[in-house]
């Protein structure tokens, strides 16, 4: 991955992705963090504010919608450009959704980035190589605490032909199947949730977008 590329990227305009986020993803994750209050610890606590990795966190329009939604969120990305710009757009937030936050540059395949537990996993529009890819993905779910969720969003494959936008190198797009492929080692662990296509307006015509939702069970033996 360029990371200076991504600098450049970054530094050309405003904010490459907006301010909103992602659509999808707020339909997939609101209320989320509601629920897992229901789910206590082994101990019969419950954890003070589910924490969430965002892989590839842009500007930061998920994690700080995450933030404002009582998740404590690492936020990482290979630009430090976008992690600033990131850093720039929380300062407009109250300090106690700020403190939720925190914000690393870092080579998203580094196994390092993963060392954490986490509730909630993104994956949004990070394309990679498919070795590389697999990895991750397998990666992020190895990563998940028991009930927790692994989000993974990204251009489809088809969106080349029928679509709009979007990378158009074929080998670092993915679709449902894929990441379904990319997790079949990790069944025992980990159910699929939603695998599906989604179709995503844009100013000239729907962009097709891959989604998978994943979730860690709580015990690896369930069927």
């Amino acid at each position: 991955m360029d990371a200076a590329a991504w600098d450049e990227r970054y530094a050309s305009t405003d904010l490459v992705w907006g301010a909103p986020p992602n659509s999808t993803v707020v339909q997939h994750i609101h209320g989320l963090e509601r629920a897992r209050e229901l789910i206590a610890d082994p101990d019969g606590t419950v954890p003070e504010s589910p924490r969430a990795l965002d892989l590839a966190c842009g500007e930061g329009r998920n994690a700080l919608w995450l933030a404002t939604h009582g998740w404590q969120v690492h936020a990482v990305d290979w630009s430090q450009v976008a992690v600033d710009k990131g850093r720039t757009v929380a300062t407009r937030l109250s300090r106690s959704v700020r403190a939720r936050i925190t914000w690393e540059c870092a080579d998203l395949t580094d196994p390092a980035v993963l060392a954490g537990r986490y509730e909630l996993v993104l994956m949004v529009f990070l394309h990679l190589p498919p070795g590389e890819r697999r990895a991750l993905v397998r990666r992020a779910a190895e990563a998940l605490t028991p009930g927790g969720t692994l989000l993974v969003l990204g251009h489809d494959t088809t969106n080349i032909s029928d679509g709009y936008g979007g990378p158009r190198d074929p080998s670092i797009l993915f679709t449902p199947d894929d990441i379904r492929a990319d997790l079949g080692p990790l069944s025992a662990q980990v159910r699929i949730a939603v695998a599906e296509r989604v179709r995503r307006p844009t100013d000239d015509r729907d962009a097709i977008d891959a989604l998978v939702v994943a979730r860690k069970r709580d015990h690896p033996s369930a069927g």
